[in-house]
């Protein structure tokens, strides 16, 4: 009888060991991002329970079932639960935005509101607040008008037979320090009680906020998140590269300037409700992308973290400062740090 010999197993091809790094990236990713809903249902869960009335999460869930709850359930219903989803909503759409924004021009910079597409939300929606009136549609409207004319202007300008990433966000800063100098003539122009209701609406701010505020920026955002999904698979061939994107069937420029479009709708349609929120859109996407580990920057996790950093700046500021803030202060200076390490951690990186 002949022995058996233990030959070796043949070493897996390049392509398994590639498609085993796909499985482990989309596994973490799918992991990361169930953490991240079940940290902002349960953070949500939290604020709704906190204020001048307390209410444990069970409580909050039982005062939403319970139709004879009575003033609990007024409080959940009708005070508390349009801004937490209005946090969560809008932070997810800052986030998907600046996950948009970051991946077309390859650059963690690259994100709405240093562009200046927020800054053009916010000067449409002071032309309207300085001409018109504060009516909650009429602003939205220009925030909506002017976020959008930012967006093709910076566009237009950084054109030169296509769009290079450091060229948009280079155009993006000049004409955001453009606008700020029209925003801040505009509010020296206004009569006093004007200005004053267009700064604290400027400072980005979720409070008093009612469901016929909500409602219209949560349909908007929910119009738009399929756009962004349709797009989602062409945006991963665009971060390969105009070229690559080319071969491989792409229309590149109308693809770029549809997701410019689709992003910037998302960030205007939360600058028309809560003024400009600074900063989410930069920091989720990197944070998202350090957590997943992953090539790309993954837009649902990104969407998630938005939506945490949101929710929990918001709690910050209503909760844990001596008196309530506007969250946009908090934002501000949280992602301000943010942008130092940033920018620290690239110069680094570069030096290297």
């Amino acid at each position: 009888m002949s022995a058996s010999l233990d030959l070796p197993e043949a070493p897996a091809s390049a392509e398994q060991a590639r498609a085993g790094a796909v499985r482990r990236t989309r596994t973490r990713a799918g992991v990361v991002s169930l953490s991240l809903v079940a940290a902002v249902v349960v953070l949500g869960l939290v604020a709704l329970g906190t204020g001048s009335l307390r209410m444990t999460p069970l409580e909050v869930v039982d005062s939403i079932r319970d139709l004879g709850a009575g003033y609990p359930r007024y409080v959940v219903l009708h005070e508390r639960l349009p801004r937490i989803l209005a946090a969560a909503v809008f932070g997810a759409a800052l986030g998907l935005a600046g996950a948009v924004f970051q991946s077309l021009t390859r650059n963690p910079l690259g994100s709405p509101d240093v562009i200046g597409f927020s800054t053009g939300s916010y000067t449409g929606a002071l032309v309207v607040i300085t001409t018109i009136g504060t009516s909650a549609s009429a602003v939205a409207g220009g925030a909506l008008v002017g976020g959008i004319g930012t967006a093709l202007l910076v566009y237009a300008l950084a054109w030169q037979g296509g769009v290079a990433g450091f060229r948009l966000i280079i155009v993006g800063i000049a004409v955001t320090a453009l606008l700020a100098s029209v925003n801040t003539y505009l509010l020296l122009r206004a009569k006093l009680e004007v200005a004053v209701a267009a700064a604290t609406w400027g400072a980005g701010s979720l409070n008093l906020l009612t469901w016929g505020d909500v409602v219209p920026a949560l349909v908007l955002i929910g119009l738009l998140l399929p756009v962004v999904a349709a797009l989602s698979g062409p945006l991963r061939q665009l971060e390969l590269g105009d070229d690559a994107a080319r071969a491989h069937g792409v229309r590149v420029e109308p693809v770029r300037l549809a997701l410019i479009v689709t992003a910037v709708g998302l960030t205007a349609a939360v600058t028309a409700v809560a003024g400009p929120i600074a900063f989410v859109a930069l920091s989720a996407p990197q944070v998202a992308h350090r957590l997943c580990r992953s090539a790309g920057l993954p837009l649902t996790a990104s969407a998630l973290t938005g939506a945490f950093l949101l929710l929990l700046a918001d709690f910050a500021a209503q909760h844990w400062m001596p008196q309530a803030l506007p969250v946009g202060v908090v934002t501000v200076v949280v992602g301000g740090v943010y942008l130092l390490w940033l920018l620290a951690h690239e110069a680094r990186r570069k030096a290297a």
